[in-house]
């Protein structure tokens, strides 16, 4: 069920550098939604008139809140890092389909802006207890926003492209080298990343859930602006085509071709 609301802004951070975080208030979205969907956010200014898609980082049910951690791409998220506490905007979700929590012992990795969503996923998965959690954080450098949010939910093993913390290299790199194992992989981030991590996961006979990264239009499936390749005929299309708004974000790896 997804729903379309003003919501009530209750706290926007910038993180570090062009990376914020917004708190909103939406008891009805906050009650349905589960890790790795995402909301559409709509702007005030009429000139923007397609909402901008930003997977949720953290749900507070009881509190009917969740958490938005976004990177400034435009003109769009700049005015939503211009809102404060109090504002209001136009709000529709959840949207998409997210992770389904399988498995015993876990791999979650995120590069990137793909990283935000992977921890609403870390605490869920540390609630249900049966899980072991491990988890792998991609950055470009030592500007490691989050990083510290989840210690608490399972060990932390990060990468950076210039070795200034953790394993130099990619998240693939980060796993072999701390010699991390699993029976589920969990990941989000960009392209390049995902295609390694299907690759890796296939070599080793590892199932893996990834949540692709693409521009939205519609966000509920209607204009096939975000497709994937899929190995399977689309219904809808009849082409071997996924919409990742609506069939996503989250696919098994197998399911679609990078």
């Amino acid at each position: 069920m997804k729903f379309k609301n003003t919501a009530k802004v209750e706290n926007s951070d910038c993180l570090t550098g062009n990376i914020y975080s917004l708190w909103i208030s939406d008891e009805e979205i906050a009650r349905e939604a589960v890790p790795g969907q995402f909301l559409a956010l709509y702007c005030k200014d009429g000139d923007r008139l397609l909402p901008r898609p930003i997977s949720i980082c953290e749900i507070e049910k009881e509190k009917g809140q969740l958490r938005l951690v976004y990177r400034i791409a435009g003109k769009g998220t700049e005015e939503f890092s211009q809102l404060k506490a109090g504002d209001t905007l136009e709000v529709m979700g959840p949207l998409g389909n997210g992770f389904v929590l399988e498995g015993k012992r876990a791999i979650l990795i995120g590069g990137g802006i793909g990283i935000p969503p992977m921890l609403e996923l870390a605490k869920t998965l540390r609630k249900k207890g049966s899980f072991e959690v491990q988890i792998v954080l991609g950055y470009r450098n030592a500007d490691t926003f989050l990083a510290k949010e989840f210690e608490a939910f399972g060990a932390v093993y990060l990468a950076t492209e210039d070795g200034s913390l953790g394993t130099k290299g990619n998240v693939i790199d980060a796993v072999r080298a701390n010699g991390l194992s699993a029976d589920m992989i969990f990941a989000c981030g960009p392209t390049p990343m995902l295609r390694g991590i299907k690759a890796y996961a296939e070599e080793n006979s590892i199932r893996a859930q990834i949540s692709l990264e693409e521009k939205m239009a519609c966000g509920i499936g209607a204009c096939l602006a975000c497709v994937c390749k899929s190995k399977e005929i689309d219904h809808h299309t009849n082409v071997h085509n996924k919409r990742i708004c609506w069939d996503g974000p989250v696919f098994y790896a197998n399911e679609i071709e990078l």
